[in-house]
């Protein structure tokens, strides 16, 4: 019975959470479909109770806890109560002016998965958790994969509940007054296995006209942050052979990331990236010399290597301007996330759903993080992608056709069940 659980998917009920979901939050665009939903807004308090009220109606036990984490548990008649029980999921939280799939695929696809189930009647072993993570974003409180950070263990309750946005409110403050401030700590390490859709936020799935990714590897991630102090002064009166230009001295680190990554694709692959993204510059006005930079830089690639190598000719680079520029550096490195692989377990599931479903895919690699590189690290984990139009994503362009949020979420199903049976 388990290879006839992808005709049980419905379309309707899929497209009409996820529509339904893009309601809140959303932000009028002469094109595409925009949301912004930041954890603990009121937006936020609405897609999480529109999900708790499907989790409730499809007869699923609910638990908040204390970070906002939400999960829906369905235990089959047929199975242990007390087993592991397989989970899936992912976010409904979004950048500002994002797009209507991101995060949400992953929870509605889950959902729609185990509706899916329920009406195949399947004999399972295990129960099914449907999860929806807090913060993966990152857009008010943390730099993202907060929830399963907490959920794995990466990261303290108490310490993600201090966090504070922009105008001081912690996050504790920001779940309570929405009615999302729970109990306890969902322990993803507790789950037999976990699987999560997401978008591709590629275009590689489209360039193959192939409608699924089956992931193999997610990429990991370092930031750093870099302050360089020079002088500020005049910018008529300061003679170019007396200056401690600090914006100048950033340029030559923004310059010198770029070369050593390219070196480092020329070694290890084109899977390797480093981006110079965040630039802040004090006083920030045209006629003084800048006396202060801070810069964000994000590196990322499949092999940790890659990434120390690129670190480290930054961190030379950093002592030569300091040398030649008389400027004065700092480094940190606060988000260091090592790339980790899939589960085979959860391959094969996922491969063998797709094979017996008819529906064609390919390997790849996720450029991108997700929640499911936290939960990797504490149990058997898999994650599969649908293609998005033109790579687009974090963006009211985004777009993944119905059909390919079908054909996912048929493959989560059979897999799940596979799983859990």
């Amino acid at each position: 019975m388990i290879d006839g659980i992808p005709q049980y998917i419905q379309r309707d009920r899929l497209e009409n959470d996820i529509i339904q979901n893009a309601e809140f939050g959303k932000v009028p665009v002469e094109s595409g479909h925009a949301r912004t939903v930041l954890t603990g807004t009121e937006p936020n308090k609405q897609v999480r109770e529109y999900f708790i009220d499907r989790l409730v109606e499809a007869g699923l036990d609910v638990r908040v806890d204390a970070v906002g984490n939400i999960a829906g548990r369905w235990i089959p008649q047929t199975a242990d109560p007390n087993a592991p029980a397989v989970a899936t999921g992912s976010h409904l939280d979004s950048v500002p002016r994002g797009g209507i799939f991101d995060g949400v695929l992953g929870v509605y696809g889950a959902l729609e998965a185990v509706r899916a189930l329920q009406d195949a009647d399947v004999s399972l072993r295990r129960p099914i958790d449907v999860v929806c993570f807090t913060e993966e974003e990152g857009a008010r409180f943390s730099d993202g994969v907060l929830g399963s950070a907490v959920a794995t263990g990466q990261r303290s309750v108490d310490d993600a509940l201090s966090l504070e946005a922009e105008n001081g409110t912690t996050l504790e403050e920001s779940l309570a007054a929405i009615g999302f401030h729970g109990d306890g700590r969902l322990d993803a390490s507790a789950w037999d296995s976990w699987l999560e859709i997401h978008i591709e936020q590629n275009d590689r799935l489209e360039t193959v006209d192939v409608p699924l990714g089956v992931v193999t590897t997610i990429t990991g991630t370092v930031r750093l942050q870099i302050e360089i102090i020079g002088e500020a002064n005049h910018s008529g009166s300061t003679k170019m052979s007396e200056r401690q230009d600090a914006l100048a001295a950033a340029s030559e680190i923004v310059l010198d990331l770029e070369a050593a990554t390219s070196e480092a694709v020329e070694r290890y692959g084109d899977t390797v990236v480093g981006t110079a993204g965040k630039l802040d510059v004090e006083p920030n006005a045209i006629n003084v010399v800048p006396g202060k930079v801070e810069l964000g830089i994000d590196v990322r690639d499949i092999e940790y290597a890659s990434m120390e190598y690129i670190i480290g000719e930054v961190k030379k680079e950093l002592s030569r301007i300091e040398q030649e520029r008389g400027v004065v550096t700092t480094f940190k490195r606060p988000y260091d996330i090592e790339p980790i692989s899939m589960s085979d377990r959860c391959i094969h599931a996922l491969s063998t759903a797709a094979e017996t479903a008819g529906i064609e895919s390919i390997e790849l690699h996720s450029g991108a993080g997700h929640d499911t590189m936290h939960v990797a690290k504490v149990t058997e984990s898999g994650l599969i992608f649908a293609p998005s139009h033109n790579g687009i994503s974090h963006s009211p362009m985004e777009w993944t056709e119905w059909c390919d949020c079908v054909a996912a979420t048929q493959v989560l199903a059979s897999a799940l069940a596979k799983l859990a049976h």
